[in-house]
């Protein structure tokens, strides 16, 4: 299948490298020419994981994002959810007839590229969808070489409009094989395990991230507090869900520790796997890190939102929030993802669910 990856970053390494090695003509798209190094003239990924380290050969590297695009079935976004706004104005006069757009994660990101179609006045018969999660964990080693320590083994994967996810899933299970189909996009948003997990451990652990060369908040920053208050802010995002008519499968975050011998979407032990690479040892920024700018400012601004649409109280999520604005000096929401700003917050819950079911009226 002809699939154009749009990224240069850990995920879209991983998708293209995974991707092709599955027998997909893989188009790698990213828009600075010199990030992308020896990729232009090899068109070949270093791949490293459990079974061992191999080239793998890609159709295409281009900066052209028309090229990457043009023809494709399949296009697929392993970007942060961060560069959905500034993306979605650039792709949307590019998608064509019969493809589908796939965002993973999604974050609600669905309904951006949507608005960003109508905008650019392209009524071109579109399918997106959209995953809580990445399908890889990965990172990077170089600048043609990405590590993957584990991938999805069951995916939730949310269509817009969910009235075609019948045609779509189909497609997306060649590309993505562990992909289930959830009951809409909305359904996917409230399962992102990214804002449970991270904004407690940055902001619980800043004074040892900022003080330290290195560290990894998977591992030391992992602790019996700082998971007693992941698992009441699950609680929040599971009590948001059910006041807006989502049943289980809720994914608890338990399930990504082991606990009670769950399995999480990447399978058992996922933590313990994580962890043992030493990959997630770093350096954060606390201000400009995908952790903030991403799972705090908008997903978890987003799962807030919807709680309050949804007459939920969330005083854990509004306190992280409350640190994280102190943490950067801003004001963390105004520029979030809430519903206002993705044009839903004057829907009440059977509108809402009405439309990420049907969809836009063209």
């Amino acid at each position: 299948m002809e699939i154009a990856v749009i990224g240069g970053g850990h995920g879209a390494y991983a998708a293209a490298a995974d991707l092709s090695e599955a027998g997909h003509d893989i188009r790698l798209w990213r828009r600075d020419a010199a990030a992308l190094g020896p990729l232009l003239e090899t068109r070949a990924l270093q791949l490293k994981d459990g079974r061992g380290d191999r080239s793998i050969g890609l159709q295409l590297v281009t900066t052209d994002l028309g090229e990457a695009v043009r023809g494709a079935r399949v296009v697929l976004v392993p970007l942060p959810a961060t560069a959905h706004e500034n993306l979605a104005v650039h792709l949307a006069p590019l998608l064509e007839d019969g493809q589908i757009l796939l965002l993973t994660p999604g974050c609600l990101g669905s309904l951006i590229f949507a608005r960003a179609l109508r905008d650019a006045g392209n009524d071109a018969n579109i399918i997106i969808a959209e995953t809580p999660t990445l399908p890889w964990l990965a990172r990077k080693h170089g600048p043609a070489t990405v590590s993957i320590t584990t991938r999805t083994t069951i995916l939730p994967t949310g269509v817009f409009p969910a009235s075609a996810t019948e045609a779509a899933m189909p497609v997306i299970r060649q590309v993505l094989p562990e992909a289930v189909p959830a009951q809409d996009v909305l359904d996917v948003a409230l399962l992102n395990g990214g804002p449970m997990i991270h904004p407690p451990l940055i902001l619980m652990n800043a004074g040892p991230i900022e003080h330290c060369d290195r560290w990894d908040i998977h591992k030391e920053g992992t602790q019996p507090s700082t998971r007693a208050v992941q698992d009441a802010l699950d609680a929040e995002r599971i009590a948001a869900r059910e006041a807006l008519g989502y049943e289980e499968p809720h994914w608890r975050l338990a399930d990504h520790y082991g606990v009670g011998g769950k399995t999480s979407m990447y399978g058992d032990l996922a933590h313990d796997r994580l962890t043992a690479s030493g990959d997630w040892s770093e350096k954060l920024d606390l201000q400009d890190h995908r952790y903030m700018r991403e799972d705090i400012q908008l997903g978890l601004v987003l799962i807030a939102s919807l709680g309050a649409a949804a007459g939920v109280a969330m005083p854990v999520a509004d306190g992280l929030l409350a640190l994280a604005g102190a943490v950067v000096g801003e004001d963390i929401r105004a520029q979030g993802r809430t519903t206002d700003r993705l044009g839903i917050g004057a829907l009440g819950a059977a509108d809402l669910r009405s439309l990420v079911r049907e969809g836009y009226r063209r």
